[in-house]
């Protein structure tokens, strides 16, 4: 049986220097290719084919939630597998929506890192969260597993429509307004927004505009009045 192929993508360099050590001492592991980008992971993942892409979900360019979307668009055969500083639900949501079949905190062991790229390779969900809500991380996976095994797209990907109804909500816009750039009745934009909550379970504006954030739709200098990326 052949080697996991995996692909790191962090943009710190002796993180993935770290990580290449590491796995590449493994018997079962090998490691194919690296990328310090969003852009640069999903070129890799193109020409790499690996089993299991080790995604950060904050680099620059396209942004480890976009590169997501695209390597499980484009390369459907490789698992995506995010290592990341952020200990929390709302980062978790995003990158299980997103496509990704694992999420795990860079403080976590080397041994739980291991066993996340295994278990992801074999088509397991994993994730190693310090956040006391368990019960959320489990509803999220569940979720996310169910939606996977359903015919046709994943259900967490948004499509175009969607996602210009997110990037107007985002930035304030009211139901009307968004209606009126669009070409669209109230009623279809209140449609498009709750399919949002839906997939996303981001309730609030908050949310909507940390996950516009994250995929890329709004700069770090288009954050509305008021709102935050943190």
């Amino acid at each position: 049986m052949g080697k996991i192929r995996v692909l790191i993508a962090d943009d710190h360099a002796v993180l993935r220097a770290g990580l290449r050590i590491l796995i590449n001492t493994q018997p079962d592991m090998e490691v194919v290719g690296e990328a310090a980008d969003g852009n640069e992971a999903v070129q890799k993942a193109l020409e790499t084919e690996p089993n299991v892409a080790l995604m950060d979900i904050t680099m620059p360019a396209s942004g480890g939630i976009k590169a997501i979307e695209q390597i499980r668009k484009e390369c459907p055969q490789t698992r995506v597998l995010v290592l990341t500083m952020h200990d929390d639900i709302a980062y978790l949501r995003s990158a299980l929506a997103a496509g990704g079949s694992g999420y795990v905190v860079k403080k976590a062991a080397d041994s739980e890192l291991l066993s996340a790229i295994r278990a992801v390779h074999k088509g397991h969900m994993f994730v190693d969260l310090a956040s006391e809500n368990t019960t959320v991380q489990d509803a999220l996976v569940n979720k996310a597993m169910k939606e996977r095994t359903r015919p046709g797209a994943p259900k967490g990907l948004l499509s175009q429509r969607e996602k210009e109804v997110l990037h107007l909500v985002a930035q304030g816009y009211t139901n009307q307004q968004v209606a009126n750039r669009l070409g669209l009745s109230v009623k279809t934009v209140e449609t498009y927004r709750s399919r949002l909550v839906e997939k996303l379970e981001l309730r609030t504006r908050a949310d909507l505009v940390r996950y516009a954030l994250e995929i890329g739709l709004l700069g770090p200098g288009k954050v509305p009045p008021g709102e935050s990326s943190s």
